[in-house]
């Protein structure tokens, strides 16, 4: 049983063009491409904003070695300069302890300032020596 008949009356029939439902695809591909933009823009963004946090953290930590490598410099620093290991270096090199005139400023007369430099310029010919 054969239903399409073997010759179609209809087979010269053209359809119109619809010019409307062209501009209908082009609006909804348009639409599709500023829609996958957004989604690619927003993706971009918030790779963007992991990366800064990362980098971020990094940052910190590394802001925070080295605060602790500033403490720890500045402890050598204190330790170096204390009194009692300047003594032994000073004492290596020729220099004498302060007398008290030489602290107070105002009560060094122009004989003790002589005296003083006596005092250096002997220490510092032993030292030559």
């Amino acid at each position: 049983m054969q239903r399409i008949p073997e010759q179609q009356r209809n087979a010269r029939v053209r359809r119109t063009h619809d010019k409307t439902a062209l501009s209908r695809l082009a609006l909804l591909l348009f639409c599709a491409f500023v829609l996958a933009g957004g989604f690619v823009f927003a993706a971009k963004q918030h790779f963007a904003a992991v990366q800064y946090g990362y980098q971020t953290e990094n940052f910190r930590n590394e802001k925070k070695q080295l605060i602790e490598d500033n403490q720890r410099l500045a402890l050598e620093k204190e330790k170096a300069s204390a009194p009692s290991r300047l003594e032994p270096a000073a004492r290596q090199l020729g220099l004498l302890p302060a007398t008290a005139g030489q602290i107070s400023g105002s009560l060094v007369s122009s004989k003790s300032n002589h005296e003083v430099t006596k005092i250096e310029t002997s220490a510092a010919k032993t030292s030559k020596r």
